[in-house]
């Protein structure tokens, strides 16, 4: 008796390349640039195309988010040296012949003007992943020490562009990707208490280190002022403390339910600066007050659980780090941005994901989530 054996059809092959993404992922995002949208149409109503250009760029990541979710993480993999590799000899190339503007070097010209730093949010932890998957099985002090090159290379060079901003955002990356691989708490706890009590000697320390000509070692002198207004941002009302006061004013003026829908008064009054891009959490706060905050925030838990647990089932240990730290990458940008905004961390040009206006950001962050729904769908076929 012959067995046949019928052969799929075009919709059967073509259905999971255009559905099979993980349906909790795909709904915490789908969602997040639902409020995005919303968010971004109230605030930048009268401020140009923003609303329109932020549509083309949610279209244009969402498109990147296909395209990535449509490689295996084997090919990832394949891809860590090459794309890490460019993207350090781009940093080098810019530190060299790069563009200047406000005394910053974070620009080069490849033919289109590009901001290399941006490349290596991605290819530091995809490569950090691809070197422990390496060495599964045999990490010792030297593989720990190439790890810490890997890491420390690309964070030193963006350093001294400078951007601080990004280089912390490269460096969380890839200290999440040594966390998950096993660092040791021994190693983690003396840091943290360091910073702890860092922090603390800042706070009692204030009133002689913020006086004008005390030098800050290691520090450039804005990245000081930034330090000092927020330890007291009413020192310089007017100033260098105006962002961080009228952020923290907007938010508290929406109350518990907001004052509606393209009724924000410091919004549209253009009280609160850079309100579709980095302040853009306290235009969304005053119009939707406590409870739409709440709202957007169990999103964002929402999306960070499910990120978890795709890390948590991932099929190898490259899909598992890289997964833990595009998930962890994400709660950084958010705790961040939320921080700067409400006055409990200094602040930095880092955009709230899937909300604030910004091409570059928005197609990596795309970028970074086709990578995790290509993990998830690995998983998924490993299973079925």
């Amino acid at each position: 008796m012959s067995t046949i054996f019928e052969q799929p059809s075009l919709w059967q092959r073509v259905r999971p390349i255009l559905f099979g993404f993980d349906g909790p992922l795909s709904t915490a995002v789908l969602l997040l640039a639902a409020i995005g949208l919303v968010t971004m149409y109230s605030v930048g109503f009268d401020h140009g195309t923003r609303f329109v250009d932020h549509g083309r760029n949610m279209l244009i990541a969402l498109v990147v988010l296909w395209l990535a979710a449509q490689v295996p993480p084997q090919r990832l993999m394949a891809l860590a040296v090459p794309i890490y590799t460019i993207g350090v000899a781009l940093l080098i190339a810019t530190a060299i012949f790069g563009i200047t503007r406000k005394g910053a070097t974070r620009w080069l010209n490849v033919g289109i003007v590009i901001q290399p730093s941006e490349i290596l949010k991605l290819a530091t932890p995809l490569m950090l992943a691809w070197w422990f998957q390496r060495c599964e099985g045999k990490l010792r002090a030297p593989e720990w020490m190439v790890a810490a090159v890997i890491l420390l290379l690309p964070f030193g060079l963006v350093v001294r562009q400078p951007d601080l901003g990004t280089s912390l955002l490269i460096l969380s990356a890839g200290l999440y990707v040594l966390f998950f691989a096993g660092l040791s708490w021994k190693l983690i706890l003396p840091v943290m208490a360091l910073g702890a009590v860092g922090i603390v000697t800042l706070i009692v320390s204030e009133p002689t280190i913020c006086q004008p000509g005390v030098d800050w070692p290691l520090l450039k002198e804005y990245q000081r002022h930034r330090i000092c207004t927020l330890l007291d941002p009413g020192k310089d009302p007017l100033g260098k403390g105006f962002h961080i006061l009228q952020g923290m004013i907007a938010i508290g003026s929406g109350g518990l339910t907001g004052k509606g829908f393209m009724q924000g008064t410091q919004t549209h009054l253009e009280f609160i600066p850079e309100r579709t891009t980095d302040f853009i959490f306290a235009a969304f706060s005053e119009e939707f007050g406590l409870l739409g905050t709440l709202g957007l925030l169990l999103a964002f838990i929402f999306f960070l659980f499910r990120g978890l647990m795709i890390a948590a089932e991932a099929p190898t240990l490259f899909a598992r780090l890289l997964a833990g730290s595009i998930t962890l990458s994400v709660f950084t940008y958010v705790f961040v941005n939320m921080g700067m905004v409400s006055g409990i961390l200094p602040v930095v040009g880092i955009p709230l994901p899937f909300v604030s206006y910004g091409g570059t950001a928005m197609v990596t962050m795309g970028l970074a989530i086709g990578m995790l729904m290509s993990i998830a769908r690995s998983q998924r076929l490993m299973q079925s």
